[in-house]
């Protein structure tokens, strides 16, 4: 089975539900449900950090990256969280590369949640549509005025995907495995999570 390699970007004052909720999807993901406990997700799901040291997200959770920005592997898919922290990494260059960078090489980015103003600063949402927490949508309207801000999308596929807050993400993921692995198999993994399966990409709130 090849598996596609799954970045999560990891950084100081990271909101929990933001990387946990992706990451939960895509490594509970299983192709066989009757062989569960013993086969592997098809995504193999990293945690990305600037450095080793543990990061400490909202909340006080900490958290052990598995890779630094010098370490990781190129992704196969991206996903960018967001957080009160990303009001400081959007000021940090070198995680503006490394976003740019492993974007480049990707098959999918997505963001959750104010991790759509990582993307954006590093150029990567110019001319698209585009979503964030409801609390930042004119945030996003005033910081990046060529990017479309939705109000009334849950997430938005437009070449790279954005979804609104915190639990979005959770949809977001499950439609990326939808479109990776087919709906049958997101649904499964929906069960499992005993989470409903996002029918529309309307917004909640």
């Amino acid at each position: 089975m090849t598996r596609t390699g799954t970045a999560i970007l990891i950084f100081p004052d990271i909101e929990v539900l933001d990387f946990c909720g992706p990451f939960e999807v895509f490594s509970t993901v299983r192709l066989n449900e009757v062989n569960r406990r013993y086969d592997l997700s098809p995504f193999d799901v990293f945690l990305v950090a600037e450095t080793a040291e543990p990061v400490t997200a909202t909340g006080g959770l900490k958290v052990i990256p598995d890779h630094t920005f010098d370490t990781a592997p190129q992704a196969d898919l991206l996903v960018v969280p967001g957080g009160w922290g990303t009001r400081r990494e959007v000021e940090n260059p070198r995680l503006i590369d490394w976003v740019r960078g492993q974007a480049a090489g990707a098959k999918l980015v997505m963001s959750v949640c104010t991790g759509s103003f990582l993307l954006g600063t590093a150029g990567l949402l110019s001319g698209k549509r585009a979503t964030t927490h409801w609390r930042s949508l004119d945030r996003m309207r005033e910081t990046f005025p060529d990017v479309t801000v939705e109000d009334g999308l849950h997430w938005v596929d437009d070449g790279i995907l954005t979804s609104a807050g915190i639990s979005a993400g959770i949809d977001l993921a499950l439609r990326v495995v939808a479109r990776i692995c087919g709906e049958p198999i997101a649904r499964a993994t929906a069960k499992h999570m005993e989470y409903r399966y996002p029918e529309s990409d309307a917004r909640r709130i």
